[in-house]
This record gives structure tokens, C-alpha cells and sequence, in this order.
């Protein structure tokens, strides 16, 4: 069957609720084909990339999280789960950089969690 825009959706979709069922590399195979041709494609790097964090495939996931924050620097969650990336990796101070830059971005309970900036409280130089 001939590649076309509207198989690109639904692999797109398929691959959505792969990840939600919990099959990353199966999210990863779909994506694969989205992205050869459709490379330009932030929505599907962003999906991938979950992706290959959900299969602890630490480095290919960092790689597409990066590549979405140089198209999209001001994308919080992109900032979080590169965050979150860098924190499984045991880098934990590029993860601090960047799971503060998220809660600067947007100001979810999470991200300031992560950030160590608790809502109510200010981050006092010291």
C-alpha cells in the first residue's frame, strides 16, 4: 500500500495509543516512517521522542527532545522530559537547567515541583 498523507495521520494516531498502551518500540516503528517523511514534523519528533524515553532508549530520546527545543525553544513539557531525560541519564545538573526552564515557561505545580521552586515560596539566591 502506497504511502500517503492520510496513512501518516493514522500512524501517527496508531502510535499515540501504542504509547498509552505501554508499547513504546511499537510508538518508535510507526513514528519512524511519519518522520522519514515528514521530517519538519515537531508533533511526531515530541511523540518519538516520549517514546523512546518509555523504552529507557536515553540517548536517541534526548536527541529528539533537543531537536524539538531548537524548533520550539519556548515548549515547557520539551524542557521537562529533557529534563526528566537528563535525570535518568544521572546528569543532574543539566537536568536541573532545564526542568527550570520549563516551570519558567509554565508554571504547572510539576514543573515547579522538579524545579524546587514551590508555589508560595520564592527561590532566594543564597
Amino acid at each position: 500500500m502506497p504511502e500517503s498523507p492520510e496513512t501518516h495521520v493514522i500512524d501517527y494516531r496508531a502510535a499515540e495509543q501504542l504509547l498509552a498502551a505501554r508499547d513504546p518500540r511499537g510508538a518508535v516503528k510507526l513514528l519512524d516512517s511519519v518522520i522519514a517523511s515528514h521530517p519538519e514534523n515537531t508533533a511526531a519528533r515530541l511523540l518519538r521522542a516520549r517514546a523512546f524515553f518509555a523504552a529507557a532508549q536515553l540517548r536517541p530520546a534526548e536527541l529528539e527532545f533537543e531537536l524539538v527545543l531548537e524548533r520550539e525553544p519556548d515548549n515547557a513539557f520539551a524542557h521537562f522530559a529533557l529534563a526528566r531525560t537528563f535525570e535518568r541519564s544521572g546528569r543532574p545538573e543539566q537536568a536541573k537547567r532545564h526542568f527550570r526552564l520549563a516551570a519558567a515557561l509554565d508554571p504547572k505545580p510539576e514543573y515547579l515541583k522538579a524545579a524546587r521552586f514551590e508555589s508560595g515560596t520564592r527561590a532566594e539566591d543564597g
